[in-house]
């Protein structure tokens, strides 16, 4: 790859980032899992409010925007990174069922199977994030089937980040990982099953207002009340909107609600916890429980004992 190709990518991005409220800090040279050439790009709020959190992105050193739609959304994920940067943990995601996660570890690109498979991989790690330091921690890879990788535009991570968090939780909702100390890397399949093609989009998760309402109020007790200090957590996120199967603006809609009863605080489109939701401590971490043991292998005993019936 030339200089002037890396020069375009590195100057694309950085005018997608000032687009998107976000300044380039820094692009080094870097290397994926089978040691191809990528651009690391640091990216950061240019006020102070978001002090020593910046986003990590990382790019193919050959890609480039060849499609019309490429740069476009490009500048869309980064717009919603610049608000996620100003929440105090912008790496802490929260799950149905109440699990604070938080994503880390993820070794972007994507990257094609090396076993034959006719899958891509992205390796990461989601850590439980209750403030405490149990140290459990799934380590996964994302499997991307061939025919779900056709339905997006590109698999570079802006394109592809959005649904791998969101066919993660989901998985965590079905039980299907497990939170550990210690341990191998466990599956995360990325299918067709997630996507829509009558409606070209993704369904993850059909909710009740009900259940959107009380993800909302467990997000911003643990992202806001637990974990960030009271500081106040976006509540408009499209990942989650994607995630619930909703709009943005119903997130908005139910969280002025809540403000309204006085278990949040609502400032635009960012929530804080208030001393009445934090009062619900036992109530969030007796559900952080029940859904912690749901991800743990369940053993029949009677067929242990010999009891089954053959």
């Amino acid at each position: 790859m030339t200089l002037e190709l890396k020069s375009n990518l590195v100057s694309s991005v950085e005018a997608a980032a000032k687009q998107a409220g976000l300044m380039l800090v820094s692009a080094t040279e870097g290397t994926d899992t089978h040691k191809r050439s990528t651009t690391v790009f640091e990216l950061g709020l240019p006020s102070a409010e978001a002090a020593g959190r910046t986003l990590k992105l990382e790019l193919s050193s050959n890609f480039n925007f060849d499609k019309p739609e490429l740069l476009p959304t490009m500048t869309a994920h980064l717009a919603a990174e610049a608000k996620r940067l100003r929440n105090p943990r912008p790496e802490c995601y929260v799950t149905l069922a109440g699990l604070p996660l938080a994503f880390g570890k993820f070794e972007w690109p994507v990257h094609t199977s090396t076993s034959g498979a006719d899958t891509s991989l992205v390796h990461g790690e989601i850590t439980l994030a209750d403030g405490k330091e149990a140290n459990l921690h799934a380590k996964i890879a994302a499997s991307i089937t061939l025919t779900f990788a056709e339905i997006v535009p590109s698999m570079e991570q802006p394109y592809a980040e959005t649904f791998v968090y969101n066919a993660v939780r989901k998985v965590i909702d079905q039980g299907q990982l497990e939170f550990v100390k210690s341990g191998n890397r466990q599956p995360v399949p990325v299918t067709t099953r997630y996507y829509s093609r009558w409606q070209k989009k993704f369904l993850f998760t059909e909710t009740t207002d009900a259940e959107r309402l009380s993800y909302l109020l467990r997000k911003v007790y643990w992202l806001s009340g637990v974990l960030g200090e009271g500081k106040a957590v976006w509540i408009a996120d499209p990942r989650d909107a994607q995630y619930l199967n909703t709009t943005e603006q119903d997130l908005l809609r139910m969280a002025g609600d809540e403000a309204g009863e006085g278990l949040m605080t609502l400032e635009g489109e960012y929530a804080a916890a208030t001393p009445q939701l934090m009062a619900r401590a036992a109530e969030y971490q007796a559900a952080l429980e029940a859904a912690l043991n749901f991800t743990k292998p369940q053993f029949n005993e009677s067929m242990r004992a010999g009891h089954a019936n053959m």
